[in-house]
């Protein structure tokens, strides 16, 4: 379980496969100028509510992974992560899809 810092007061548990995918959309956008809205929803362990933070390209960010290896990106997860970044209502973690076919074709899958 990876941990995502903001300003070094907001922490949040995040597994290390999702963490890494939300760095590479966080990267992309700060890389691009565009700032965005980040939310999460926390742990009923901290009391079941949400968190939003406001990301920008002054923000102190921290990521901090439990496992030295990187896993692999599915490139179908980054872009709908970075489709909730670019929206109304910002970033915020979804579900991971299958991932596409390295061609872009639709994926067949046989029964």
């Amino acid at each position: 379980m990876g941990k995502f810092i903001y300003e070094g007061s907001v922490k949040v548990d995040i597994d290390d496969r999702a963490l890494r995918h939300l760095q590479m959309v966080i990267t992309a956008k700060l890389r691009r100028g565009e700032p965005f809205a980040f939310t999460w929803k926390d742990d009923v362990s901290t009391g079941n509510g949400r968190v939003t933070i406001w990301v920008h390209g002054g923000s102190s960010i921290v990521y901090r992974y439990t496992d030295a290896r990187q896993p692999e990106l599915n490139r179908a997860w980054t872009d709908a992560l970075a489709m909730t970044a670019s929206s109304p209502t910002g970033l915020y973690l979804v579900p991971e899809p299958a991932e596409r076919p390295a061609d872009g074709a639709p994926e067949v899958i046989l029964a």
